[in-house]
């Protein structure tokens, strides 16, 4: 069912062709917030809110998929009564696996006098929430949402993402207590866009090397 913490169905390879149907995959020189420099590729996870029925169904395979680690015989994600949307690229997608799911929702407020976040939503202490992002870099965002929610009193054990940039974020998330689960990675995407003759191969090329030099893939890859 689950290799790598990597969602193995056809259900990635899906989600790899509606992005780049979408327009999603872009090449060049990209800046991504604090973790992310010149890179050559830039995925705008957030273009699925223009596509209802993509949303709907991404929604759909990460409950699916929940639900089947959840009922392993040693579960991989932990119960939980909340989700948690990372404001903004989050929002969306916690918000559509929330209808899914059935489940309340919370999301972080920004304060007007800069000084931390109000949590949006109902909760109690010692709930667990599963935080969801659109996307994975340096995790930083993740970290920042699990920790002011739990001086709050709410628990975090795990988190999912559309996809992981494998730019060192699964790793500092599991340092810290935050078991991932993702979609896709980076590598998937680009191998699959790469079969389906959809990209340069100069341009896979270069996200490969990116990848080597400042993320986390095998020099043989």
């Amino acid at each position: 069912m689950v290799e790598g913490d990597e969602i193995q169905d056809s259900s990635n390879l899906w989600l790899a062709d509606t992005l780049w149907e979408l327009g999603a995959v872009q090449f060049g020189s990209f800046t991504l917030g604090r973790t992310t420099v010149d890179s050559p590729v830039y995925v705008n996870l957030r273009l699925l809110i223009g596509h209802p029925l993509a949303l709907t169904r991404v929604a759909d395979v990460i409950h699916a998929e929940i639900r089947a680690l959840l009922r392993m015989l040693h579960p991989q994600v932990e119960p939980f009564s909340l989700v948690a949307g990372v404001p903004f690229g989050g929002l969306h997608i916690a918000t559509a696996f929330s209808l899914c799911a059935q489940l309340p929702m919370i999301y972080l407020h920004p304060r007007p006098d800069d000084l931390g976040s109000d949590i949006e939503g109902l909760y109690h202490p010692n709930q667990r929430a599963l935080i969801m992002d659109d996307l994975l870099a340096g995790g930083g965002s993740i970290l920042e949402t699990a920790l002011q929610l739990g001086e709050s009193g709410l628990m975090v054990r795990d988190a999912v993402v559309l996809l992981d940039r494998q730019q060192g974020g699964r790793e500092r998330l599991e340092r810290q207590g935050v078991h991932l689960v993702s979609l896709l990675t980076l590598e998937v995407l680009m191998n699959r866009l790469r079969f389906t003759k959809k990209i340069r191969d100069e341009d896979y090329q270069k996200t490969m090397e990116f990848l080597r030099t400042h993320g986390h893939l095998d020099s043989d890859t």
